[in-house]
C-alpha cells in the first residue's frame, strides 16, 4: 500500500453490496470484503453468519484522499444502506449485518461522529450506526472478494447489489470512476 493512500472500514449489510457500490468511486484503489468488530480470531464466513463471533460483515476501502475525501466515502456509505435498521439490511438479519463505522484514527472518528449526528437529525427514526475503533480486520474468503463483479447475474446481486451500484452512479456521477 502506498503512503499516499488511506484506509476506511464500513459495515452495513452484506459486504458484496457495499463493496460493489464503493468500488464505483474515483480515488478508490481497492475494496476488500472481510469481518471486524467481534471477538473470534480469524473467523470464517460460516462462523460470522452464525451470529456468534460478534463480527460484522465489513469492507475495507483503500483510497486516495487527494481524489476522494473520507466525507465522500461516508456520504456514499450512508446513501447505500439504512442506518436506522438495527441488525439488518433488507433480507439480511443478524448482528453481522449491523451498520458500523470502524475508524482508523481520531480524525476519522471525529468526522464519522459528526456525520452520524447530522444524519440523526434528518431521520425520524434513530440512527443506530455503531462507531468503534478498528482493532482487527479479517479478510473474507477469496470467493467473497469482488463477488458482484464475478457474479452479476446472481439473483441476490441483481436484487440487492445492482440497485446500490446504480444509486452511487446516479448520486455521485461526478465522482464515479470512468
Amino acid at each position: 500500500m502506498s503512503n499516499d493512500y488511506e484506509t476506511a472500514t464500513f459495515g452495513g449489510g452484506c459486504f458484496w453490496c457495499i463493496e460493489a457500490a464503493l468500488e464505483e468511486l474515483s480515488g478508490v484503489a481497492s475494496v476488500t470484503s472481510g469481518y471486524a468488530g467481534g471477538h473470534a480470531e480469524d473467523p470464517t464466513y460460516r462462523q460470522v453468519c452464525s451470529g456468534n463471533t460478534g463480527h460484522a460483515e465489513v469492507v475495507q476501502v483503500e483510497y486516495d484522499p487527494a481524489v476522494v475525501a473520507y466525507d465522500d466515502l461516508l456520504e456514499a456509505f450512508f446513501t447505500i444502506h439504512d442506518p436506522t435498521q438495527l441488525d439488518r439490511q433488507g433480507p439480511d438479519v443478524g448482528s453481522q449485518y449491523r451498520s458500523i463505522v470502524l475508524y482508523h484514527d481520531d480524525a476519522q472518528r471525529e468526522q464519522a461522529a459528526a456525520y452520524i449526528e447530522a444524519l440523526d437529525e434528518e431521520y425520524d427514526d434513530d440512527v443506530v450506526t455503531e462507531l468503534e475503533p478498528l482493532e482487527t480486520f479479517y479478510r473474507a474468503e477469496e470467493k467473497h472478494q469482488d463477488y458482484f463483479a464475478k457474479n452479476p447475474d446472481d439473483a441476490y446481486c441483481t436484487f440487492h447489489a445492482q440497485p446500490k451500484v446504480e444509486k452511487v452512479r446516479e448520486k455521485f456521477e461526478a465522482k464515479v470512476a470512468e
